[in-house]
């Protein structure tokens, strides 16, 4: 199972890395367009597709933060670790799948299982927190039972 975790913890940091390189480099290409673009004679053109640019930046910027939260949020976790209770970090088998509580990806297929990424902080997430073997959760009024935590 600790194998399995740290693929799973892999996989999410993988996700994020990946994510945030895409962000930077969108960054520096508007960056770059901003940079090459010259002055027309339709001015008004001008400034407003600049200012088009300039919110791109702003838009990919904000998102660049999130994600470097979730890599900080992600790095706090050992996934060596085996909790008796669910916390961040935890694998946690139940009735209606497996969760590994992390930061939110969604569902993630490895070794012919599927597994949902999710954050401590997402509606299951907040649920399954502090949960311990064998407890009963209700979600969206379906019974949910947790088989074991790894």
């Amino acid at each position: 199972m600790m194998t399995l975790k740290k693929e799973l913890y892999q996989n999410c940091k993988t996700h994020l890395l990946q994510k945030c390189k895409q962000l930077q480099t969108a960054i520096a290409d508007i960056q770059d367009a901003i940079n090459n673009e010259t002055k027309s004679s339709a001015g008004d053109k001008y400034e407003t597709a600049r200012e088009m640019m300039e919110q791109d930046i702003e838009v990919n910027m904000v998102q660049l933060a999130e994600v470097q939260k979730q890599i900080e949020i992600l790095e706090r976790i050992n996934p060596a670790i085996t909790p008796t209770s669910v916390v961040p970090g935890a694998l946690v088998k139940t009735s209606a799948g497996n969760y590994f509580i992390a930061i939110s990806i969604g569902q993630l297929k490895l070794n012919d299982q599927t597994y949902y990424i999710i954050s401590s902080q997402s509606p299951i997430g907040k649920l399954l927190m502090g949960q311990n073997k064998n407890a009963s959760i209700t979600f969206n009024g379906k019974a949910i039972q947790i088989l074991e935590i790894y």
